[in-house]
């Protein structure tokens, strides 16, 4: 296997890994497809980070759970149509295996058979704050990143039918390694985005979400999703996965219980990225804030704890841009202008998905392209990547075969891998073009003709459905592309 050759012999007892650390960075900042590790954290501490044990380390430290209904609804569960409640991870567990209310706290008031419960990004560094030791048993140094450890990862733990709606991360990439139970991961490509008709409400800094209900799309409303190509992979214990950059995930626990640990990479490309993610958010809040406030809309999501000021706004903005030009001015003398540093790390993973502070400097950066497909990636370098048993590739659905078909990634793997569950999705290869003039925002079934054809009648506009188009990922990354052109 590649990558292993310039490993020196392993020790007796010593655990051999397919690919060296720099072998496996090399694979994770390049390529540009999910694929799944195998056998490269056999060593690691935190693979006996199951609940109970966790409930163990924890002693009673309650934290936050997110709790949604087991419904095969049309509309995402946002997190703003939740209940929170503050639990232990003794009471989850009581509650998760139907033991006594007693024993399940603030839990009980919810039914096992209609709730799932999510105890979701929770950073480690926080939770575990007085037992900074724990800190050593996640070992990012094996996947080339010596500076990341638990200190810079999150938690998830969730019970069967926990979910995050289909999203994409703006920074970097993502590595996620599954500990207890299994997940089934969706994933779409970039160039998928207009079929997944983006929305910025609920509003929170580094994530798109999308308007489709992933698992139950609501077809009619939102006809372009069938030209989406989903890659499905059910992610096992012992087994990391990578999410590249800007790829779409809806994320569900399909066992009674499930225990996952991520962390996100930087990437060059992030710099630009937050350069958008400033103008949407001084866009967002201006107009949200400037509605009337007894209309109830829950147009906030409950990581950012308020709408910052527009001052605030314009200044992060400012940020931005400037770290922009900071780091064009050092590519001009480097290769590449890196945030590899442990410090810019740290500062970077605080800011992921933030109650926002100013002190929170902007990072890394490229511009988002959304139309890119990753399909168009040469075959020559797909081949250079050393797929096989220990890296297995997470390809499309499949029409061809059966709609009750799914493969799960093996220890010993496939170099092949891929799921199906309807065989709904079809593959529309569409030129850059066609993309850049399909419609940005569609139009509600309520407004529509029976024919399909917009209704002369439509309901009144909202406020959302002019967020829609104006801060629309395409339409954004035009702007900042004009705001930095013109500082030049």
């Amino acid at each position: 296997m590649a990558g292993a050759a310039s490993r020196r012999p392993a020790a007796p007892g010593e655990d051999v890994k397919p690919f060296t650390p720099e072998k496996t960075k090399e694979i994770v900042m390049s390529l540009q497809q999910p694929a799944v590790f195998c056998n490269m954290v056999g060593d690691w501490p935190a693979l006996r980070w199951n609940v109970k044990h966790l409930s163990a380390v924890l002693d009673g430290k309650t934290i936050q759970f997110r709790l949604g209904l087991k419904t095969a609804d049309l509309v995402p569960q946002f997190e703003t149509r939740c209940s929170y409640v503050e639990a232990t991870l003794e009471e989850f567990l009581a509650w998760s295996c139907g033991q006594p209310p007693s024993l399940s706290g603030p839990l009980s008031c919810y039914e096992y058979s209609k709730y799932w419960a999510y105890a979701d990004y929770k950073y480690i560094a926080r939770i575990f704050e007085d037992k900074p030791e724990i800190f050593q048993d996640i070992r990012w140094s094996d996947f080339g990143f010596p500076e990341r450890g638990g200190k810079e990862s999150t938690l998830w733990i969730g019970s069967e039918g926990a979910n995050t709606p289909c999203h994409l991360d703006s920074y970097g990439c993502n590595l996620v390694l599954q500990v207890q139970g299994r997940k089934r991961w969706h994933l779409f490509p970039p160039g998928d985005t207009s079929f997944l008709y983006p929305t910025r409400i609920p509003y929170e800094e580094s994530s798109i979400f999308s308007k489709v209900n992933v698992a139950n799309p609501d077809l009619k409303r939102f006809p372009e999703f069938r030209n989406t190509t989903a890659h499905v992979v059910t992610l096992s214990p012992g087994q990391v996965l990578l999410v590249p950059r800007h790829w779409w995930h809806y994320v569900e626990s399909i066992d009674p219980i499930t225990v996952s640990i991520n962390s996100w990479i930087e990437l060059d490309a992030d710099h630009e990225a937050r350069v958008e993610e400033a103008i949407t958010r001084v866009l967002v809040c201006a107009i949200k804030s400037a509605e009337n406030p007894s209309d109830g809309d829950l147009w906030l999501n409950p990581t950012e704890v308020e709408a910052t000021s527009h001052e605030i706004n314009l200044q992060y903005l400012n940020q931005a841009v400037s770290a922009y030009f900071k780091c064009q001015k050092a590519s001009v003398a480097e290769p590449a202008c890196s945030s590899s540093t442990g410090a810019e790390q740290r500062t970077s993973t605080s800011c992921k998905r933030k109650r926002r502070e100013v002190s929170c400097e902007p990072e890394a950066g490229r511009l988002l392209t959304h139309e890119f497909d990753f399909s168009t990636l040469k075959a020559e370098k797909l081949q250079k990547i050393p797929f096989g048993p220990h890296l297995i590739q997470v390809l499309p659905q499949s029409q061809e075969t059966s709609s009750t078909g799914t493969v799960a990634v093996e220890g010993d793997g496939t170099d092949l891998l891929h799921e199906n569950e309807g065989g709904h999705f079809r593959k529309l290869r569409c030129t850059r073009k066609e993309l850049v003039t399909s419609n940005v925002c569609e139009t509600p079934a309520h407004q529509m003709d029976s024919d399909g054809s917009p209704n002369a009648s439509q309901a009144a506009l909202s406020t959302n459905d002019l967020l829609d188009c104006l801060v629309n990922p395409r339409v954004i990354n035009l702007v900042a592309r004009l705001l930095l052109e013109g500082r030049v």
